[in-house]
């Protein structure tokens, strides 16, 4: 029986979500090890990938479950006794041929920042920014609404069959002391959603142009290549 669950997670405890050979501080060796002390030998399939530091609410992972293991709602629970940093929200039936990358729709990111540099209880959730315009902000990040070619937003080295995504929405809102920047969109590439922050933010703080930033959308030139702060990263939700 396959399985689809959601899944959140403090990535500040943890390298990155995908498994990797130098270390074993990722979200999926994790998981899949309190999935074998179970019995349960499947690998899992995540949504995306999900950098080191970057946090999770609605990660979604797929993976096998053995016919021994019907009760889902008694699974969640001891899964959450068993994973420190990591908590299982649904564990749900799906059909054979569900993939949590490849069938889902669209994803969203939120990033969350402060123009006040956040508590030492807040540090490891809020990124900071200095004092910014949300004019400027906002204009920016309607520059990346659409379909793009995104080569000059995602991380060196990366290898992909296309570099086009469309992004629905890049939207911008404060809370109370709290700046959130909104993106959803059909897909993402490796460290795009943190070097389009980056480049909005440098727009925001005046210190690169709207007509820059659209230059390096249009692939002309490649002006910024350094990330926004990991801590201020969630991947919210993946739509079906």
């Amino acid at each position: 029986m396959r399985v689809k669950a959601v899944i959140a997670y403090d990535g500040g405890y943890f390298k990155g979500f995908q498994k990797q050979k130098s270390t074993k501080y990722t979200v999926t060796t994790a998981i899949e090890s309190a999935l074998i002390s179970l019995g349960i030998d499947s690998e899992i399939r995540g949504s995306g990938r999900t950098d080191a530091g970057v946090h999770a609410t609605g990660q979604v992972i797929d993976f096998e479950l053995p016919d021994f293991w019907k009760d889902l709602t008694k699974l969640k629970e001891v899964l959450n006794r068993k994973l420190k940093h990591i908590s299982f929200k649904h564990i749900s039936k799906v059909k054979d041929d569900f993939h949590s990358r490849f069938s889902a729709k669209r994803r969203i990111y939120r990033y969350i920042f402060k123009t006040t540099r956040p508590s030492i209880f807040e540090e490891k959730y809020i990124a900071y920014y200095p004092v910014f315009s949300e004019k400027l902000l906002q204009q920016a990040l309607k520059k990346f609404e659409g379909e793009h070619d995104f080569s000059n937003f995602l991380k060196t080295g990366t290898i992909t069959h296309s570099n086009i995504r469309t992004i629905y929405r890049a939207r911008y809102k404060k809370y109370n002391n709290y700046h959130i920047i909104y993106f959803e969109a059909n897909g993402f590439l490796r460290s795009q959603v943190r070097m389009m922050t980056e480049v909005a933010m440098q727009v925001a703080l005046e210190q690169f142009s709207i007509e820059q930033l659209q230059e390096q959308l249009e692939v002309k030139k490649r002006y910024i290549t350094t990330l926004a702060p990991p801590e201020g990263l969630y991947l919210a939700r993946i739509i079906y």
